[in-house]
């Protein structure tokens, strides 16, 4: 038998965390510990609302499959009992690092895998005047971070973006929209990121109305955040998309991750690997995702004031592992 532990924690962020979707000031989560011969496996998730998701929604899923839990669930019996999301990345995630503990292995190990030392993570630039987007932009890359998530909504798209490339002209720019975009106006606003010299752009429109990128000449890779989930997404995101973010939060933790990656690179998308505002748990699971993908997002820990032990050991744009 198993014991099952499901818990909520909140964690302060050190500076507000804001987006098109709104401002946050702290991470909210939800832990659990599976704990077999004297093993302990840990997951964590990040519920969002955008996803339909609280923390009392996520905890009774938890809660309802606690009794399968107990007597030895298995990953993929999961997949049958909860949907893709939080829920059941925390679940998933808490399996898996059990499972490496009762082997006397790690994950990546058991997959067969040596992680690089040393990872480029993406480091956000969250919304703010030009002038305030731009000082975060000079101090971030000026820190160490050559790689720059920055978030924008519907206004000051070109005066925050020059701002921006001027502040830090040799940095890697990726930016995200959120959904905040609408079809009319988006061929001169992917021009304007292409003459910034913008890596790639995020999920411009809601995923709900993405249709108008069939077939949309883009001067710059896009990639698909809210309209990738799983590998059923998939097929409605060909000839819209070239790249998929693949968040755990929303595949229902590593082992559909692991499938959709697979099957996106088979499809032909380039892959990115994000977070939630997080801890260094949710990172330490995704890990195994990272030797297969252009872009890593994975600084969610770094805006928390402070982080859950053992602490991942983050420097201004990189993880060292």
């Amino acid at each position: 038998m198993r014991n099952v532990r499901v818990f909520e924690e909140a964690w302060p962020l050190h500076t507000p965390f804001v987006i098109a979707r709104g401002s946050r000031s702290e991470a909210k989560v939800v832990v659990v510990e599976l704990e077999q011969d004297g093993i302990k496996g840990v997951g964590e998730c990040t519920p969002y609302p955008r996803y339909g998701e609280s923390i009392p929604s996520v905890m009774a899923q938890i809660v309802s499959i606690g009794e399968q839990l107990e007597k030895g669930l298995t990953r993929e019996a999961l997949a049958q009992l909860l949907p893709a999301g939080a829920a059941r990345n925390a679940v998933d995630c808490a399996l898996w690092e059990l499972e490496a503990g009762l082997a006397k292995a790690t994950v990546p190990a058991m997959l067969h895998q040596t992680l690089a030392k040393t990872l480029t993570t993406a480091q956000t630039v969250v919304i703010g005047t030009p002038e305030q987007m731009a000082a975060s932009a000079k101090a971030l890359f000026e820190g160490g971070a050559r790689l720059l998530k920055v978030k924008l909504d519907d206004r000051l798209i070109a005066e925050r973006m020059v701002a921006i490339r001027a502040a830090a002209p040799d940095a890697t720019l990726i930016v995200d929209a959120n959904e905040s975009w609408h079809g009319e106006g988006l061929a001169a606003r992917c021009q304007l990121l292409a003459d910034l010299n913008v890596a790639m752009l995020e999920q411009p429109l809601p995923a709900t109305d993405d249709s108008a990128l069939e077939n949309f000449i883009h001067p710059l890779p896009i990639c698909a955040d809210e309209s990738c989930h799983t590998r059923a997404s998939l097929p409605a995101l060909r000839g819209r998309y070239d790249m998929v973010n693949i968040k755990l939060d929303k595949t229902g933790g590593l082992t559909e991750a692991l499938a959709l990656a697979q099957e996106a690179r088979a499809q032909g998308f380039s892959l990115m690997l994000g977070c939630m505002l997080c801890t260094s748990r949710a990172i330490t699971a995704a890990l195994p995702l990272t030797p297969q993908v252009t872009f890593a997002d994975l600084d969610g820990p770094t805006w928390l004031a402070v982080d859950a032990e053992p602490a991942l050991h983050f420097t201004t744009g990189q993880l060292h592992l």
